[in-house]
């Protein structure tokens, strides 16, 4: 999920009012930051096995447990799925508690009000927010521990609080020399009452905010004992596999199981809300099963969707005036009055998430005898939609139900999903067949299993003065909405306008007098959602390469002409200045190569690239260098920003060059990684991301590195080729026998 510079008041008001739709999806009450609240709602929620151990540790508030044994583990309520969450939020704790990093361990928080995210009023892991969300409540966690720490050993030593300190897993006097571990503090610390209120450390003051430290979950990922959702296994489970409609918006009308039934291993073959569901002692039982499965579908009103057809109904809706999203003077006056004047159409497809880990889930329904209960073990990103959406199918009440965050194999927003499909599959067969059931998806389940990102088509006109200072700009963005429809609707959607569909084209950060953007709805069908970077993912393409046709149209340096353009914007001059210094923009790229760049601002962080890049004469492109430079404000922990830019580098390039889900006779046309491609290692170029010092509000990182990748490409591919590519992904058939490099 997303946003841009306001981000912060959330992404401005859109986003706080946005996922206060957590009501809709059975949210609790919004919890602060008050720690003596955070403790009682700990303590109530805490299951008796961990009341239990109180004695054998301490725990002030709902986020912070320290053991007797010395160990440090931090409850973390945003899902780790390879963004470094677990780390960066242990280290807000680490500091503040003044612990040693390596006492320091993790585990995924219960679903409860406490771990409700502090804007959005659900638990979930979304729109680039983990880090900065929690910058100042785990902090603050991390300290009022500290603090009921010294209390206790000052207590102990009948000496002043005020003349002890903690370091490193101690409680320090200096005056007497004694020196008091946390373990062996958490019984009386576990007596005393948690401060109202705690003086967070200055910036001067950290230790480990601000330093790169290990991540926690590398052991457990390197040695293979990390659980991800796939490797769930209870006692007495059985696998199923689904088989849903072929085309969006059917229903199974009648099916044939003798087939499947008679295959080893298969136990039974059940009907659910979403298809027909083959159930077997394994999962290859379930996958024979399910091929030999005859089901007879309503295909039902999209059994005709094609995506070149597709095309020219958004060509023909790119003609008509859209939802207005923004107008500063008159832009089609200015237009016409330019020296020069150019129209352009940008395309872009549908998009999968494609995580290396499908889709699954475990449910486990037990409805006989005294205390029902179910409970879940999945990978998610919306804890709070999908742990609500299983108490209703099974029937209980929530606090029967117990849902188990389980590390995800790649998330991208495919995960947080309103309507909790993947976990409904699992609970409701769970609740048929009473016994626990996990549903897998294979990898062709997850390509044609929809919730892409929209297909988007941008129509862009603009003109150049006769200095070739852009004069005007105008935008129409075609794309379907995901948010009309959804809990969402009421908080993102104002006056007909949805501001995710035009999110980074509205928010145009250029001084330029006249500027139109307008919104054209295109037709419902395809399901869609938030995919990584979400709308900034399709209009950053359309804004930074029509930018670059501007620059080329008034001849202007397109580094140059976007410095002059955000002259007023201080924090985009340093990172421009900063990314033209590390790139050598002034300098010639190598013999063959072409050079590009592109930023855009999203999710509270700007971003910029510099790439160079090749086609061969056959037009297969070849990324060679990509520079990056990054100002997400205060950073927690460097080495996860990085590697953050780094794989939003991957993840952009592997849409730019490959990324399309088409349709035929409303199928989707691609199965696997064979024809829905990933960046391979040998294309991996060599890559450089520079953060810049700042002191601007935190922003986030997951996100903000997609959006200028395509444009920062396809630029270096027309300095390269004299050749735009307007449409994507890349077909080297349009960049096939190019010119001399220009």
């Amino acid at each position: 999920m997303r946003r841009s510079s306001d981000f912060h008041e959330i992404t401005n008001e859109s986003r706080r009012r946005f996922l206060k739709a957590g009501v809709a999806l059975g949210g609790g009450l919004i919890l602060g930051v008050h720690l003596p609240q955070l403790a009682n709602a700990a303590a109530a929620a805490a299951p008796s096995s961990r009341r239990a151990r109180r004695s054998a540790s301490f725990e002030p508030n709902a986020f912070v447990r320290i053991g007797a044994d010395e160990s440090v583990t931090v409850l973390a309520n945003h899902s780790e799925m390879g963004q470094g969450t677990y780390t960066a939020l242990s280290m807000l704790v680490c500091e503040e508690l003044e612990a040693d990093w390596k006492q320091m361990r993790v585990e995924s928080a219960p679903v409860g009000a406490a771990y409700n995210h502090t804007v959005f009023n659900i638990q979930m892991t979304g729109g680039s927010t983990s880090t900065w969300s929690e910058w100042e409540r785990l902090r603050k966690a991390g300290a009022s521990a500290r603090v009921m720490l010294i209390e206790a050993a000052a207590e102990q030593w009948s000496v002043e609080p005020s003349s002890c300190h903690a370091d490193a897993g101690f409680v320090i006097h200096p005056n007497s020399g004694r020196r008091a571990s946390f373990g062996s503090l958490v019984d009386a610390a576990s007596r005393r009452t948690p401060p109202q209120d705690v003086a967070l450390k200055t910036p001067e003051q950290w230790k480990v905010i601000g330093r790169s430290m290990a991540r926690l979950d590398t052991p457990s990922k390197t040695d293979g004992s990390a659980k991800f959702g796939l490797d769930v296994s209870v006692p007495g489970m059985v696998t199923a596999l689904v088989a849903r409609p072929p085309v969006f918006g059917g229903k199974a009308k009648s099916f044939d199981a003798r087939k499947a039934r008679a295959v080893k291993g298969v136990i039974d073959v059940v009907a659910i809300a979403r298809g027909v569901a083959v159930v077997a002692d394994g999962f290859w039982a379930a996958k024979r099963g399910r091929e030999l499965l005859h089901v007879e579908w309503d295909e039902g009103p999209h059994a005709a969707l094609d995506s070149d057809e597709q095309g020219r109904e958004y060509a023909a809706l790119s003609e008509k005036h859209g939802v207005l999203a923004r107008l500063d003077g008159k832009a089609t006056l200015a237009i016409q009055g330019a020296a020069k004047s150019l129209q352009v159409v940008y395309e872009l497809p549908y998009l999968a998430h494609a995580p290396m880990e499908p889709l699954n889930c475990v449910a486990d329904v037990r409805l006989d005898g005294p205390t029902p209960s179910c409970e879940i073990w999945t990978g998610t990103q919306f804890q709070t939609g999908d742990h609500a959406a299983a108490a209703a199918i099974a029937g209980l009440k929530p606090e029967q139900v117990k849902l188990h965050t389980m590390l995800l194999g790649g998330g991208f927003g495919r995960r947080a999903v309103g309507d909790a499909h993947f976990v409904s599959e699992a609970v409701e067969l769970s609740k048929k067949l009473g016994k626990p059931v996990k549903v897998v998806w294979t990898r062709e389940d997850d390509l044609a299993g929809g919730y892409y990102r929209p297909r988007a088509l941008h129509v862009l006109r603009g003109g150049v003065d006769a200095a070739g200072a852009p004069v005007a700009w105008q935008q129409r963005v075609v794309v379907q909405s995901f948010i009309i429809g959804s809990p969402f609707e009421a908080f993102l959607v104002h006056d007909g306008l949805d501001e995710i569909a035009v999110e980074g084209a509205k928010e145009l950060p250029y001084a330029l007098p006249n500027v139109a953007v307008d919104w054209q709805r295109a037709p419902d069908g395809v399901p869609c959602l938030w995919w990584r970077s979400v709308g900034h993912s399709h209009t950053c393409f359309a804004v930074e390469s029509f930018l670059d046709e501007l620059a080329h149209a008034g001849r202007k340096d397109p580094l140059e002409l976007r410095r002059t353009l955000l002259a007023e914007k201080p924090r985009h001059l340093r990172l421009l200045d900063l990314l033209a210094e590390k790139s050598g923009w002034g300098g010639k790229p190598p013999e063959g190569q072409g050079r590009g760049v592109a930023l855009h601002e999203s999710f509270g962080a700007l971003v910029g690239h510099v790439i160079d890049a090749s086609a061969g004469q056959d037009g297969r492109v070849r990324v060679h260098r990509v520079v990056s430079a990054v100002d997400c404000g205060p950073v927690v922990n460097p080495d996860g920003v990085k590697a953050q830019i780094e794989g939003g580098i991957v993840f952009g390039l592997s849409a730019a060059l490959y990324g399309e889900i088409t349709f035929r006779r409303g199928r989707v046309q691609q199965t696997n990684f064979h024809d829905y491609r990933l960046l391979r290692m040998h294309e991996m170029p060599t890559v450089e991301v520079h953060v810049v010092p700042s002191d601007e509000k935190m922003g986030g990182v997951g996100e903000p590195g997609v959006p200028p990748v395509a444009p920062a490409l396809t630029n270096a591919l027309f300095a390269a080729t004299g050749k735009r590519v307007r449409s994507l992904p890349i077909r080297p058939s349009e960049l096939a026998s190019h010119g001399a490099a220009r």
